[in-house]
């Protein structure tokens, strides 16, 4: 009960760090496109657990990592807000609440919609860009960059979209491989570009190598998890509407597996995760506390209710 209360303590620290952190990274007050940066601000700063940058800053810590994290946690958040804000939109998922408020198309009409996720999708790569000269090691810097574009584009989360949006519109039927395609890329790769930036900023390559094999497992267990709460949960209890994929005719991993099936193979998965990463080895009390923060982390993902 002790570490528990420490846990949510110490995550409640983090979360808020995080969010002051993306806040600050936010474009500021503008003159013509006042709308649209208006509109990216309420998207990002709509709610959320904050949950991509405060895994990378764990990675980071974990990793022995001292300083410059911070533009990256700030653009995984803007990439991750511009998924959300393109998803909600009609011409996907069509809904109309997110995180307990109206969606991003509902509150400013979809064409801002549509510019407001561009618009933190390119300012998450200024973002980054524009400290890439402070960084002390350059290398690893770009090299973090890469993964982080390469996760969020057509071989990582929209590749994911693709398959996904694709298979509803035209009505198909996906096979158990391409649902987990659509789950590794659509889910998995944001989850593992903040493990792994985090582990390649702070320049450890074999962590991070690590880092992507359990991205991968959180990744398909966070995804069966969000399947089972649009099935068992409440819009109150969700802030989105529930049963969305059963509305839309989604195929779901729990469509194949029941939802007994479903609960212990997310269970599984979440375990695994958390073995690979107790496996990696630090050093000092720092990169340890580090370490057992983000094991608990993902643990609790598990038996998340929102």
């Amino acid at each position: 009960m002790v570490r528990q209360m420490s846990f949510q303590n110490e995550l409640k620290s983090r979360t808020e760090k995080a969010e002051e952190t993306v806040r600050q990274y936010l474009p500021g007050t503008t003159l013509h496109q006042h709308t649209v940066t208006e509109a990216m601000g309420y998207s990002v700063m709509a709610g959320g657990k904050r949950l991509r940058p405060v895994m990378m800053q764990a990675a980071f810590e974990m990793c022995g990592g001292k300083s410059g994290i911070e533009p990256f946690m700030a653009a995984i958040e803007m990439i991750h807000s511009y998924s959300l804000v393109h998803d909600d939109l009609p011409e996907m998922d069509n809904d109309e609440l997110r995180r307990g408020k109206p969606t991003t198309h509902i509150q400013y009409g979809q064409a801002m919609a549509v510019l407001a996720g561009d618009g933190l999708l390119n300012y998450a790569y200024e973002t980054v860009l524009a400290h890439a000269k402070e960084a002390e090691d350059k290398e690893a810097y770009i090299k973090a960059m890469a993964l982080l574009a390469n996760k969020a584009g057509i071989f990582g989360m929209v590749g994911g979209q693709c398959l996904d949006v694709e298979a509803e519109k035209k009505g198909m039927e996906l096979s158990e491989e391409q649902l987990l395609f659509v789950y590794e890329n659509k889910t998995a790769a944001l989850l593992q570009a903040s493990l792994m930036c985090g582990a390649l900023l702070a320049g450890d390559d074999a962590a991070a190598a690590v880092f992507e094999k359990a991205g991968y497992d959180l990744g398909i267990a966070f995804q069966l998890q969000d399947d089972i709460l649009d099935i068992e949960s409440t819009t109150q209890e969700l802030g989105k509407p529930v049963g969305s994929d059963e509305r839309n005719g989604k195929k779901t991993y729990v469509s194949y597996l029941g939802m007994e099936r479903a609960k212990k193979e997310q269970e599984r998965l979440s375990a695994e995760a958390v073995a690979m990463i107790e496996k990696i080895q630090v050093s000092g009390d720092e990169q340890g506390s580090a370490k057992q923060f983000l094991m608990e982390l993902i643990s609790s993902l598990c038996n998340r209710r929102k």
